[in-house]
């Protein structure tokens, strides 16, 4: 499609005569594009699962640590790809970004052959599926440049909502395709045997079943491949001065997205290297996962800001938000709820099948959780329940804080967290010193989608709170900002999680969540909730 030189959103005779039309072509193409994106970011918590029914000789914190690796990635992604628009188009940035997740699905399918391919080859895969995570904020960026702004919110609200159900999609899709030989005829590779029970969202499946794990890569490049075409052909770049001023050329965008994209890999890799053991691949100083945030943060706002001309120049004027005290508040504040749905889906699943697929028994006076659960409820089964729930019901936050508040709304759902946290961390010490952990399973999970829920409907509420509290030309950037920051929560809680199974007090990692929540309500009672507060946002 021809690249736009004049786009006048907000001139009514113009959007209905030219610019609707093309708006949600750029939408409809945008969504399954950001779906995708969240699919192939969110994959190893399904994959890992497999991993382990399958026998690949990985311990629980390995496989723990490829979730983390995506969601540190991804993360820090974000931070580069809020730039992408305003500095190389949107055309370019969606074609480039969505094409490369390419990568990662085929390569991923090409090493799951193999049960004995090397840890550090998964690694890498987790760590390019971070491409999928950074696309949040490019994409999000780009949507609000086509539509009005009385009509945002709700294009806004349809790429976001639609494209965190990339999550759910991929639970759902992933394990019915590990079912039957979808792709042997172009040479996907043969099945291999279930050792333990496995399961898809229509029932369980027995051990000794033959299983395709690396259809669980495959199956992306199905929509990946047509979405390529389809963002090359059927969407457009804006270049006018409030958009993409300086439109360069497709080899030098790509060129500029790419570099950018590389400081973020960087900063991604030198912490994880600080973090992992030698076994992992990393140095085995095991500096603390909270030091590393903080200097992959610092380290890649630092690095982007060196980039010369309009990149810096962009940067300057953006990083003005860093010096407002709210843009830190409403970031812990969205930690606490986009930042605890997207940890907690990446971690869900496998945290299903380390603590109720065993059977923990006490054996020479050592609790031992080796042992298969005959009568384990399967994880591939239920995971996907919680985050479908979470997305389904993010708008209702934003329709429940027009009418009460924003702040009151976040309220309530940080005491909802903190309850649900405790309860189910009550449930996780029990089942881990049980020796039949299924019966702990129900109310374990029916306290995990309170917990998503909440989580959900907090996501709606901190975005009205955003609103009222930075001005406009503010308002933008913070939101890309809390966004990156709070997308680490998918490298923070399977790392928890995995320490604390590891550790085998998995109740701790809740605890240590709760708690969190706890201080999360004195911050949002204290600047926004008080008649006497700064930003009194009932």
């Amino acid at each position: 499609m021809s690249t736009l030189k004049r786009w006048e959103p907000e001139n009514e005779e113009f959007w209905q005569q030219e610019g609707k039309k093309t708006a949600f072509r750029n939408l409809w193409i945008s969504i399954p594009s950001l779906l995708c994106g969240f699919a192939v970011w969110m994959m190893w918590s399904v994959i890992t699962v497999q991993m382990m029914n399958l026998g690949f000789p990985y311990s629980a914190g390995d496989l723990f640590s490829l979730t983390a690796i995506a969601g540190l990635t991804g993360a820090t992604l974000r931070i580069p790809s809020s730039f992408f628009v305003r500095l190389c188009g949107g055309k370019y940035t969606l074609f480039l970004t969505t094409s490369l997740l390419m990568v990662p699905a085929l390569g991923t399918g090409l090493a799951l052959q193999n049960p004995d391919t090397p840890l550090w080859v998964f690694q890498l895969m987790a760590l390019l599926s971070g491409i999928g995570g950074g696309n949040f904020a490019a994409s999000m960026s780009n949507i609000s440049f086509f539509f009005p702004r009385k009509q945002q919110g709700l294009a806004l609200g349809l790429n976001a909502g639609l494209g965190n159900f990339g999550v759910t999609t991929m639970q759902i899709l992933v394990p019915l395709f590990m079912t039957f030989a979808a792709f042997t005829w172009i040479g996907g590779g043969g099945p291999m045997e279930l050792q333990s029970s496995s399961g898809t969202l229509i029932g369980s499946i027995p051990a000794g079943s033959d299983t395709w794990i690396q259809n669980a890569g495959y199956v992306w490049l199905l929509l990946l491949i047509p979405l390529a075409f389809a963002t090359w052909f059927g969407m457009n770049n804006i270049n006018t001065p409030d958009v993409t001023p300086n439109l360069p050329g497709a080899f030098k965008s790509f060129s500029i997205i790419l570099a950018m994209l590389a400081i973020g890999f960087v900063t991604s890799i030198v912490g994880l290297w600080l973090m992992l053991p030698e076994s992992a691949s990393g140095s085995g100083f095991g500096v603390p996962k909270e030091i590393v945030l903080l200097l992959v943060l610092v380290g890649t706002v630092f690095l982007l800001k060196l980039l010369p001309g309009a990149i810096r120049t962009s940067l300057d004027r953006q990083y003005k938000i860093f010096n407002n005290k709210h843009t830190w508040i409403m970031s812990i504040l969205y930690i606490m709820t986009f930042g605890s749905f997207i940890g907690f889906a990446a971690a869900f699943p496998l945290s299903i099948q380390v603590i109720f697929g065993y059977s923990h028994v006490m054996v020479d006076g050592v609790m031992t959780h080796d042992i298969v659960n005959p009568n384990a409820p399967s994880a591939l089964t239920y995971a996907w329940i919680a985050p479908f729930i979470g997305a389904l019901i993010r708008p209702v936050g934003g329709w429940l804080s027009d009418k009460l508040g924003g702040a009151r709304v976040t309220q309530f759902c940080a005491i909802v967290m903190v309850i649900c946290a405790l309860g189910a961390g009550y449930y996780m010490r029990l089942a881990y010193q049980s020796e039949t952990p299924e019966q702990y399973f129900m109310p374990f999970f029916l306290i995990f989608l309170g917990l998503f829920a909440a989580s959900g409907i907090g996501n709606g509420s901190t975005f009205r709170s955003i609103a009222v509290v930075f001005p406009r030309e503010q308002a933008g950037p913070v939101l890309g900002w809390t966004s990156a920051v709070a997308a680490y929560g998918a490298f923070y809680i399977p790392q928890v999680f995995g320490e604390q199974i590891n550790a085998a007090t998995p109740e701790y990692a809740m605890i240590g969540f709760a708690i969190f929540y706890g201080l999360c309500i004195v911050l949002n009672w204290f600047y926004y909730l008080r008649k006497s507060a700064e930003f009194y946002n009932p």
